[in-house]
């Protein structure tokens, strides 16, 4: 007896079916640790907004401020950053071998 949203295909018939639901699946994974991931960037950023640190404020960030206009670009900050993240980026990938 079949039921009435059961297909009369079987899945030897459908050999895509598989591979579907393993990409679905890891599209679902993929989808949590990024939420996951941007729940940790909030909290940080929140904490590091109470703790006065003078990112974005660093000597070497350009600020320019005109009658109408603000122009910011913080270049001193980037690049902190920028070496922070490469030297954890290196951490991980030794870490992982």
């Amino acid at each position: 007896m079949r039921l009435s949203g059961e297909s009369s295909l079987s899945d030897s018939s459908r050999p895509w079916a598989a591979d579907t639901l393993k990409e679905m699946t890891d599209l679902g994974k993929l989808l949590i640790v990024l939420g996951i991931v941007l729940v940790f960037l909030g909290v940080l950023l929140t904490l590091m907004g109470r703790a006065h640190l003078p990112l974005g404020r660093l000597p070497g960030d350009i600020v320019y401020r005109g009658k109408n206009t603000t122009f910011y670009f913080p270049l001193a900050t980037s690049i902190l950053l920028s070496v922070i993240l490469t030297l954890v980026m290196y951490v991980v990938n030794r870490w992982r071998r």
